[in-house]
Formats: structure tokens, C-alpha cells, sequence
């Protein structure tokens, strides 16, 4: 990447983002913020996601602590965001997204490409932005696009890294790393008042996200979302490989990101008959037990998309692994609350 794009970055993304007031923290604040993400009952951890969705806020203090650690004393979300999709199914039985947006891997590269070769980070644009780029599938010359390759999007993904590193200023970033599922989470929807950067890359297992954390180790990151191990049941690693190339993420993340609040997500649920639900639930076991060992938190999004017979649900996912507009509706609630609950806490620590 030149100089001319990261400094143009640098001047659209520097200034500081306005954001509403802080919310009032609850009236009798009892459990860890950590709590409220993961419950560790007979080591059978589950999300506790609140149904009504806390206003976010934004803060102009770093995170003194990596940890979720402040106290709130009598009061627990009492529904999970899953009775929430009973709502949506209801209110949205065929929600599609506002505007058109790639529906390809080869549209998406080339958006996001158009993007960073403009100074923007694609992440702040409209689903439909560089649409004359892309939507056509073909070239300024009409030639048809070509399929990116593996080693071009890590490209990409580390040059926009090398962006917001360089164009970050004071404003707050959230990051969130894996798989294809973590590749097309839609950027609207999610906290607008910060910056998202989304290091996520179609098919890669928890080894190739691990040999290329250093590509993104001069952000400087809030908070980092990490979501991994699904390709790696489709590929027939083992356990044991799986749980260990977590763990190594984890610790080299927070080696990297001393400064940012790390959360690993639980592997979802699949209608796949190849994929077992049940090895699923217990994986998610153990990397729950790697995030408290690690220092991390561990979000239960897992439950929020089981149905009755302990699979995805059926409406949220296009082929029984990834998700519909509706599932990425279902995970951005859960990352809002998520986001407002860390905020809350920034908030609590200034008041005290």
C-alpha cells in the first residue's frame, strides 16, 4: 500500500467520532461484567444476553485492564437474545438487507479493495458503496473479475490493518478475526460511534489464522471478537489441534493487545450430518475453559442459535454453516449488548 492511502485514511478516519452520553449504570450493579457474558455452572457455560439491548456509549479513557473485572451487585439480564428471534421471525419472516451488497467473495475483494484504494475503510461505507466496481462482475475494461486468491486477500486484509494502524488517532476500535462467518458480518447494524476492522478470510482454519496475527499486531484494538474452529471439523483436524491452536491465538493476541478486552466466541451449531453438534458442544467446553485460563471472555453465541434437536436453526443459516441476514441480525444484538456492557464498564471505572 502507498503512503497516499494510509495518509488519506489517516485524514477520513482520524478525528474523534461523536457518540451519545453515557447510559446510567444499574441501580444495584452484582455481577462480574464477565458474568453476564458466560455463566460457569457445572462448567455447562452459557451466554445470558440480555432481550432488551443496553444503549451504547462511548468513552475517551483506555480500558485499564484487559479483564472484564468491575462489580455490579443485584441485577442479571433475565432472557436470552434467543426468545429475541422469535420476534424477528415474526416481525421479518423474509428479511433482506436495505441495499444491495456483494454476494460473492470476488465482489466483496474487489469492494473492498475499491475502498482502501480510495483512503475509506469499507467497514464505514454503505453495503452498496463502489458498487460500478464490482456489482457488474467485471473489470473497468469488461473483463470478467478474477477470483481472488488466498494469498491476495491476506494481502488485502493486512493492508487495511496498516490503515487504521496508521489512521486510528483517538478513536476506538473493535476487531474481529476468522473465518467466513466472520468475513461477511454486515459492518451496519453494529456500533457506528467506533471503528470495526474485519480480519476474517473464507475457509481458514485456526492454523492459518494463527500464522498471520502479526499482520495486524500495530492496531491498536478495543476490543478483539474471535471466532474459529469451524473449517477445521470440515477438514478432519482433530480436537486436540483445534484447542490448541486457540489457545496459542489467544495468548499471542493478548501478547499483541495487551491493551484490548478479548473475547473468544463459541463455535456455532451447522445442520451439516458431517459436523457432529455434540463434538461441537464439546469443544466449546474447553475453549471456554482456555478463555478463563487465558485471561480472555468467552461469548456463548452457540445457544442463541440452537433449535430443539441441538442444531442450527433452520432460518438462520443458508446451507446448515452459514449464516442469513437474519443469523448475522441474531450475532450483531449479541455484539451490541456486548459492546454496551464493556462501555458501561469504562464508564463505572471514571465514576469511581
Amino acid at each position: 500500500m502507498s503512503n497516499l492511502y494510509l495518509l488519506t485514511t489517516s485524514l477520513l478516519t482520524g478525528g474523534a467520532m461523536s457518540a451519545p452520553p453515557p447510559p446510567p449504570l444499574p441501580a444495584n450493579p452484582s455481577d462480574s461484567l464477565s458474568s453476564l457474558l458466560v455463566s460457569t455452572a457445572n462448567k455447562a457455560l452459557e451466554a445470558r444476553v440480555s432481550h432488551k439491548i443496553v444503549p451504547t456509549v462511548e468513552t475517551t479513557v483506555e480500558t485499564s485492564s484487559p479483564q472484564f473485572s468491575s462489580q455490579w451487585q443485584k441485577r442479571r439480564p433475565t432472557k436470552l437474545l434467543k426468545y429475541q428471534q422469535l420476534k424477528y421471525q415474526q416481525r421479518l419472516p423474509n428479511y433482506q438487507p436495505a441495499t444491495p451488497s456483494p454476494k460473492s467473495g470476488t465482489e466483496l475483494y474487489y469492494q473492498r479493495l475499491a475502498a482502501l484504494r480510495a483512503g475509506k475503510l469499507y467497514t464505514r461505507l454503505p453495503a452498496h458503496s463502489f458498487s460500478s466496481f464490482w456489482a457488474k462482475g467485471l473489470n473497468h475494461k469488461g473483463v470478467p473479475l478474477t477470483k481472488p486468491t488466498y494469498q491476495q486477500w491476506k494481502q488485502l486484509l493486512a493492508q487495511e490493518a496498516r490503515a487504521v494502524a496508521y489512521g486510528q488517532g483517538n478513536n476506538r476500535l473493535s476487531m474481529v478475526v476468522g473465518d467466513s462467518l466472520s468475513l461477511w458480518l454486515p459492518a451496519q447494524g453494529l456500533p457506528n460511534y467506533q471503528l470495526w476492522l474485519n480480519q476474517g478470510i473464507s475457509g481458514e482454519n485456526t492454523s492459518q489464522i494463527l500464522s498471520r496475527l502479526s499482520a495486524f499486531s500495530q492496531t491498536r484494538p478495543d476490543t478483539i471478537y474471535v471466532m474459529a474452529g469451524i473449517n477445521d471439523l470440515r477438514q478432519g483436524k482433530t480436537d486436540q489441534v483445534i484447542v490448541n491452536n486457540l489457545r496459542q491465538i489467544t495468548r499471542q493476541l493478548r501478547q499483541n493487545h495487551p491493551q484490548a478486552q478479548l473475547i473468544i466466541q463459541s463455535i456455532l451449531p451447522t445442520r451439516a450430518t458431517a459436523i457432529s453438534n455434540q463434538r461441537i458442544r464439546n469443544l466449546n467446553q474447553q475453549i471456554a475453559q482456555i478463555a478463563q485460563q487465558e485471561g480472555a471472555a468467552y461469548l456463548n453465541l452457540h445457544k442463541l442459535f440452537t433449535d430443539s434437536k441441538g442444531q442450527m436453526e433452520h432460518n438462520l443459516t443458508t446451507d446448515g454453516i452459514h449464516l442469513t441476514p437474519l443469523g448475522y441480525q441474531v450475532w450483531q444484538e449479541a455484539l451490541q449488548y456486548t459492546e454496551s456492557l464493556i462501555a458501561a464498564n469504562r464508564a463505572r471505572a471514571l465514576s469511581l
